[in-house]
């Protein structure tokens, strides 16, 4: 299988990554990927770029080195209703959002299966939001059997996060249970890196393995050819509507 984008990565404006966006972009042309996108955290996450990064991301070309650029962010979910920091006026410059939940940006210690439950449900409904980021975390499960056909249903992409295999291990078990259910269920997913530095953009090794593993079908995978990707790009965002792409 091969993937065609990178959909979930950081620069140094985030702080706790080291890579400008242009390096990010460049790593991308050196991979031969098609698009990335750029998902700094929003911000609630300490040390995250403030909001007027966010509002005038839309000076940043939609193709750089011949790279579609996603502009975006890993928008923080910061309640169990399924609230997030996605500001209002920031909402017409991201072509791409990805929300996840980070024990940093939502309070309380020990949500239960229905909190999270709860959250990832109205997260669904979300229309904002096209991405449910690493969503296997040990300490947030939900009821996946319930929640992941929601995802499908609304047009959302369930991520196979490429950084849980090094930095959340933990969560693999909960991440091939998910996988499981997308597969069961006919669930699109979406690889990703969550890389905070440029030499791991497009690096899918781990999560590449694990698919073959569970014997996934590439269909799922919108990212897994440019023409399926495309059209999910047409149905759920306006990025072709920029005369730069035309």
């Amino acid at each position: 299988m091969n993937i065609i984008a990178d959909t979930h990565t950081h620069t140094l404006a985030s702080t706790h990554a080291y890579s400008t966006l242009q390096e990010m972009v460049h790593a991308a042309f050196l991979k031969k990927l098609y698009a990335i996108a750029i998902t700094d955290h929003g911000v609630t996450m300490p040390g995250a770029p403030g909001r007027w990064y966010f509002h005038n991301l839309g000076i940043v070309p939609h193709l750089l080195e011949g790279v579609l650029v996603l502009r975006g962010q890993e928008t923080n979910i910061i309640d169990f209703d399924g609230n997030t920091d996605l500001e209002k006026d920031c909402i017409s410059t991201m072509d791409w959002v990805v929300a996840s939940i980070h024990a940093e940006a939502i309070p309380k210690e020990r949500p239960t299966v229905e909190e999270v439950t709860n959250a990832w449900m109205n997260i669904a409904k979300n229309p904002h939001i096209r991405v449910i980021g690493h969503s296997g975390t040990q300490k947030y499960r939900y009821d996946y059997e319930s929640v992941i056909p929601e995802f499908g249903r609304r047009g959302k992409l369930v991520e196979l996060n490429e950084s849980s295999f090094t930095g959340r291990e933990s969560s693999i078990p909960n991440c091939k249970k998910i996988m499981e259910i997308c597969k069961k269920r006919g669930v699109p997913v979406i690889v990703n890196t969550d890389s905070h530095f440029s030499s791991l953009v497009g690096c899918f090794d781990r999560s590449l393995a694990l698919l073959k593993e569970l014997d996934f079908p590439e269909e799922l995978v919108v990212n897994s050819s440019v023409e399926r990707f495309q059209a999910y790009l047409k149905e759920y965002t306006n990025v072709f509507s920029d005369p730069l792409l035309q």
